[in-house]
């Protein structure tokens, strides 16, 4: 199947009414009634090259660079599209701004991707912000692309912008939200994300394509804990012709998504993503855990327990109640900051190793 993947820019779940946010996006709720919905999905960090980082290519978060920028990184390193190109499919980026921004540019022409559509190559747009386009050029062109595919599989990551500040949108198109201008961004988005929804149904690639709608990252990631977990978490959702509705309660990271949207694509591979393929019974409750990076501390989530770690301080670990907020437990939990000092490890250690680079198929 095709696969397309639409990063919502800055989405935290604290904007979304269905997971018990501002109710501000009707489209993206009405999607994960349709779809595999995630209500405890966490991003890695609160950068758009970390989400990148994550959903394309899978690795754990890390304090140093995004692997978009690290310049060991730029040719032969693991991505999805590089995996799926190798399987025959066309790979292509679409966004609305300038690709060179945070180097995505070089980083996907150097790891996979054939085609790159940007803010240049959209002819009399119907809005242009300070970011590029508007949402609804991007899904313009990004269903202009797909319906010429024909028989051609595709993969395509589609980044949306107009949810940035300072949140220029076309007007007239939805009511300005009290909350204030990015709150009247998100209803925008959400709106031209329903609009490329309503045409991709009617569509030639409908019926043989699983879409994935994910965040990012959260915005305002601030507090007086270590780690604000609970602004980490942000919406997901798989929708597709092929895709069983059902809600995943459980904990899950951005670094799940990749290895679950291969085995519903239907794409066998090797690869080094240590993510966790959803599809499977032990894992259709969730994940189980989520790491991020926030400045440069680590977190590790598991179960109502977290670890955070620190430069040279000893690991903290704390549990986490209902409302997100954290508890020291004095005594620790060995286990647990031995698995988290892993996932901290894990990303570093495979780039310095040359580990997390192409792997043949034969492996």
């Amino acid at each position: 199947l095709n696969l397309v993947i639409i990063l919502e820019e800055s989405l935290g779940a604290q904007f979304v009414g269905s997971l018990g946010g501002k109710d501000l996006t009707p489209e993206l709720d009405k999607l994960a009634d349709e779809g595999i919905a995630f209500d405890n999905l966490y991003a890695t960090g609160v950068r758009s090259v970390r989400g990148i980082e994550a959903v394309l290519t899978c690795i754990t978060p890390r304090p140093q660079l995004s692997v978009v920028k690290l310049g060991e990184t730029q040719n032969n390193f693991f991505t999805l599209a590089s995996l799926m190109q190798r399987h025959g499919y066309q790979t292509s980026f679409i966004y609305g701004g300038e690709s060179h921004f945070d180097n995505m540019r070089q980083f996907f022409l150097g790891n996979g991707f054939q085609t790159i559509v940007d803010e240049n190559e959209y002819d009399q747009p119907i809005f242009v912000a300070p970011w590029g386009v508007s949402d609804e050029d991007l899904f313009n062109r990004a269903h202009e692309e797909f319906s010429k595919a024909g028989e051609q599989p595709f993969f395509s990551l589609v980044f949306t912008s107009s949810n940035h500040a300072p949140f220029a949108i076309p007007p007239g198109r939805v009511e300005v939200s009290p909350y204030g201008p990015r709150e009247t961004a998100i209803k925008y988005a959400d709106y031209a994300l329903g609009r490329f929804f309503d045409e991709a149904r009617q569509s030639n690639y409908w019926d043989d394509t699983v879409f994935l709608v994910v965040a990012d990252h959260s915005v305002a990631v601030t507090g007086g804990t270590l780690v604000p977990t609970e602004r980490f978490r942000i919406p997901g959702v798989i929708i597709g012709n092929t895709i069983e509705p059902r809600r995943i309660s459980g904990i899950t990271s951005q670094i799940d998504l990749l290895p679950t949207l291969l085995s519903l694509v239907g794409l066998s591979s090797n690869h080094p993503c240590i993510g966790r393929d959803l599809t499977l019974p032990e894992y259709a409750h969730g994940a189980g855990r989520a790491s991020m990076q926030f400045g440069a501390l680590q977190a590790y989530l598991e179960e109502g327990q977290m670890v955070v770690l620190q430069n040279d301080l000893e690991p903290m670990t704390f549990k986490i109640d209902a409302t997100g907020d954290p508890d020291l437990i004095p005594e620790g939990d060995p286990t647990l900051e031995r698995k988290a000092l892993a996932y901290a490890l894990w990303g570093p250690m495979t780039i310095r190793n040359k580990a997390y680079f192409n792997m043949s198929e034969n492996r």
